[in-house]
């Protein structure tokens, strides 16, 4: 199969990055001929200050992206085209692009951003579905995107342009939703549920399984505020035992929480900033368990599947995707979102029953091995753009 992966970068590399790469070389192993456009939100980096309004239209319409990728289909001929992100240089014109050469869209739906502009359903510190199934307009009073208003207007304009076009609903064939929670709520803001199908995110290279019953806890991920670091440093406080935490990440909120535990003299709380990949799954075989803190709708968690894939339980946020994912009592523990009492609970039941936590690691690894290889995934995502193609030739 020939298959053309379309994917914009943000300035601060995350998750979706490390999706599109892990799919992209699951194609190519397998013996398909995979192409790839790219761009980088880095690029706005050379832009003038006399330039930068025109940054607005290039987020709405980017003609530069239309012409290359029409381009690229007329010399590589794809099958299908697989989207990932658009944001910003990309542009929705991609869409464009391809229906006008016939080729169908399969589209990752990795974030909320077709419906929320600040594209994680998250403001003042809880949950907000204001935008939700209405108008992305209402975000633009709060600053959803970026703390500004006239940038969130912008993203707004966006989605309410395309949104009035149909240019989501009617020119890709099949969405990709890393997770049931996530799909429901694109249901629920109005995209076609029959082409909204679930595909879990996965691990390309299968890790080393834990051994021993571990040396702490840990928690990886960006150091932003919805991922609520603060609440384990404050279940960390109520802690009467001693429990090492390593903290591996970086992001906004890095050394404001690292001052916040030295003056609250949390001295087995270590932050490790950002490492190499290698480096993070070393400290995940080393781990009694792992923390998933957030307090947002996540899309998915990919330390999550790879605290399961080393045999290491997780202790998660009782809330969506994170919910579906970490089974309670089974493979990790749950406890009630942004409530430190609750936490510092579960924290210290799971460092004092290393027992039980060894069982809830082997079910972990177990359920990646059902769910999240590459093997089982491969099988999926070639369903999916089997239906893309075929949905295509019936229209």
């Amino acid at each position: 199969m020939r298959i053309l992966l379309v994917h914009n970068r943000y300035q601060q590399a995350g998750g979706e990055d490390v999706v599109f790469e892990q799919e992209r070389r699951l194609l190519e192993s397998a013996g398909h001929n995979v192409f790839t456009y790219q761009r980088s939100n880095w690029e706005i980096a050379g832009y003038s200050r006399w330039k930068r309004p025109l940054i607005i239209g290039k987020m709405l319409w980017a003609r530069d992206t239309r012409h290359a990728v029409a381009g690229l289909i007329r010399e590589k001929k794809p099958d299908v085209v697989h989207i990932h992100n658009t944001f910003l240089m990309v542009s929705p014109s991609v869409y464009t692009a391809c229906t006008e050469a016939r080729v169908p869209i399969v589209q990752t739906l990795h974030n909320y951003r077709l419906i929320c502009p600040g594209a994680i359903f998250y403001r003042d510190g809880a949950v907000c579905e204001d935008c939700l199934a209405r108008s992305p307009w209402r975000g633009v009073r709060h600053g959803c995107y970026r703390g500004s208003r006239g940038a969130t207007a912008a993203v707004a304009l966006m989605v309410s342009v395309h949104r009035s076009l149909g240019t989501w609903s009617r020119k890709v064939r099949c969405f990709i939703a890393p997770s049931a929670f996530s799909r429901q709520k694109f249901i629920e803001a109005g995209l076609p549920a029959h082409k909204i199908l679930v595909k879990p995110n996965f691990l390309f290279a299968d890790p080393e399984c834990r051994k021993g019953a571990g040396e702490y806890a840990l928690f990886i991920g960006r150091l932003s505020p919805e991922k609520r670091v603060l609440t384990m440093l404050e279940a960390w406080k109520q802690l009467t035992v001693r429990i090492p935490l390593l903290i591996i990440g970086g992001g906004p909120q890095f050394e404001t929480l690292r001052a916040y535990a030295k003056q609250k003299e949390l001295l087995h709380v270590h932050f490790r900033g950002q490492l190499p990949h290698d480096e993070v799954i070393a400290a995940l075989n080393r781990a009694r368990f792992s923390l998933f803190t957030s307090e947002w709708y996540e899309t998915f968690g990919m330390t999550m599947i790879e605290a399961f894939a080393c045999g290491v339980p997780v202790i998660a946020s009782r809330l969506g995707t994170m919910q579906e994912i970490v089974s309670d009592g089974r493979t990790g523990l749950h406890f009630a979102p942004g409530e430190a009492a609750d936490l510092a609970h579960k924290v210290e039941w799971a460092w004092t029953h290393p027992d039980e936590m060894a069982a809830m690691g082997r079910a972990a690894r177990a359920e990646y091995e059902a769910k999240y290889t590459a093997e089982r995934n491969y099988a999926r995502l070639m369903d999916i753009y089997q239906c893309a193609i075929d949905q295509q030739r019936a229209a």
